[in-house]
This record gives C-alpha cells, sequence and structure tokens, in this order.
C-alpha cells in the first residue's frame, strides 16, 4: 500500500512550490469558488497538482515546455467553462481527474494508488481516459467512443478539453499528423460536442482546426463557412453527417 504524503509541506517547501501552471489555476479556482454554490475543495486540487507535477516528474511536450503544464491547463480550461456554463460538473473530482488523466498512461502512478490517495470516483475517471486498456492500446477516438456508449459524458468532457490543448500546441507536428489528428477531431470531438449542446466549445474546436489546417496544408477557405456566427448545426447531426462535413468543406470533395 502506498503510504499518504505529507503535500501540506510538499507544497510550503518543495523546490516545486514556485509554478506559474499551478499558480494561475489555483487563482483562478479562488475566483470561481465565490462564484459557485459548491466550491471546489483547494486541498485536493492542490493534493492533484503534487501527484502530477511529482510523477510527470522532468517529461517535456514536443512544444518544450514541461509536460505537467499540459493536465494543469486542461484542469483550467475545465473549471472555467463548467464554473459559468454547466455548475453542476463544477466539481473536485472533475478538476482533479483533469490533472490526473495522463498518468495512469505515461507514469508509474497506478489506478490502486489513486484510489488511496483521491478516492475511487478519481481512480475510476482517471483509468477512463487512460488509452491502455487490457486487450491493448487504443485511439483518443476510441476512448472517447467509449465514453458516450457508456455514457460519461462529464468524463468525456475532460477528453474534449484535452483535445483542445493539444490543438493549441498542434503546429509543431508534420503536416500529415496535424491531418490525421484534425480528421479525427472533427469526425469524433466535433460530433460529441454537437450532441452535448455546448455550441461554444464546437466553436472553439472547429475555428483550431481550421486555424492548423489553413497554415499547414492551405485547404479550401470555404471551412469558414462552419465558424461564422450564424452557422448552425442541424439538430439530429451525425457522426456521419459530420464525415460529409469534413469532406465537403475540409477536404473539398
Amino acid at each position: 500500500m502506498v503510504l499518504m504524503e505529507d503535500v501540506n509541506n510538499y507544497w510550503d517547501n518543495s523546490r516545486y512550490q514556485y509554478c506559474t501552471y499551478a499558480e494561475r489555476l489555483l487563482n483562478e479556482l479562488i475566483l470561481l469558488n465565490e462564484k459557485v454554490k459548491q466550491p471546489i475543495n483547494m486541498y485536493e486540487v492542490k493534493k492533484g497538482i503534487y501527484y502530477a507535477k511529482k510523477y510527470h516528474g522532468s517529461q517535456m511536450r514536443q512544444s518544450g515546455e514541461p509536460y505537467y503544464s499540459h493536465p494543469i491547463e486542461v484542469a483550467y480550461m475545465l473549471a472555467q467553462y463548467t464554473a459559468l456554463e454547466i455548475p453542476r460538473l463544477f466539481r473536485t473530482d472533475m478538476i482533479v481527474t483533469a490533472l490526473l488523466h495522463d498518468t495512469i498512461e505515461d507514469t508509474t502512478l497506478t489506478e490502486k494508488m489513486i484510489a488511496y490517495i483521491f478516492g475511487s470516483q478519481v481512480a475510476s475517471q482517471v483509468q477512463d481516459l487512460t488509452r491502455v486498456k487490457p486487450y491493448g492500446k487504443i485511439s483518443s477516438a476510441e476512448t472517447l467512443d467509449l465514453l458516450i456508449q457508456q455514457k460519461k459524458y462529464d468524463v468525456a468532457l475532460i477528453k474534449i478539453f484535452d483535445r483542445i490543448h493539444n490543438l493549441e500546441t498542434v503546429g509543431i507536428k508534420s503536416p500529415e499528423k496535424i491531418k490525421e489528428i484534425i480528421e479525427e477531431t472533427v469526425i469524433h470531438f466535433v460530433t460529441l460536442a454537437i450532441h452535448l449542446e455546448i455550441p461554444t466549445i464546437t466553436k472553439q474546436i472547429i475555428e483550431l482546426c481550421y486555424q492548423h489546417l489553413s497554415i499547414k496544408h492551405s485547404l479550401l477557405k470555404q471551412w469558414k463557412i462552419m465558424v461564422k456566427d450564424d452557422f448552425q448545426f442541424p439538430e439530429t447531426t451525425s457522426q456521419n453527417e459530420v464525415a460529409q462535413i469534413y469532406n465537403q468543406y475540409l477536404l473539398g470533395s
């Protein structure tokens, strides 16, 4: 059994004490807590930051930033959106899950350890977001599809913000990889955002996709129609219909 670490002592005295990413998140949560009926437990969030930083350690993103900056930024975006748009999802377990969402997949932190430290709900949600399954590693799209099948839409929202933050730095990848990521995003993530009726997020994803495609691939400018303020997807838009939209506006076919 893993021993609980002295998080308060770590936070006060660790060489990792100063972190602009963590400071930004914590300051935002303090402000958001004043606007909601059910405030976030700041101690649990500090624990989440601690373990994210401890276990991601010296891992780096391709963008050159420390890897732990990614889950902290995902938690920040999730907190902002849920507090203002879906207060019932502005939950401590959601923020902590966002902070730890890559730990089982990319570090030595295990589901059992997370359950001991944060409880079974957080551990289960982090496992749901993990692409490494008992039968092998699956794609992000397959992970999202599983969450939808299991009606775990709250956890799927974390996956959406994970994708949004990754899209913000996707420009460092090869044109071929960017195209692959954009296609997966439009067909799977945009479809879910439409069905969850979160238009601001849908628009944000599409704008990011278009931005990188226009820079790297010089595809048809027609796709801008999808991000005009007055553009509306049909309420019954299906995954196949989104694929058709992708082919029409992104590929020009």
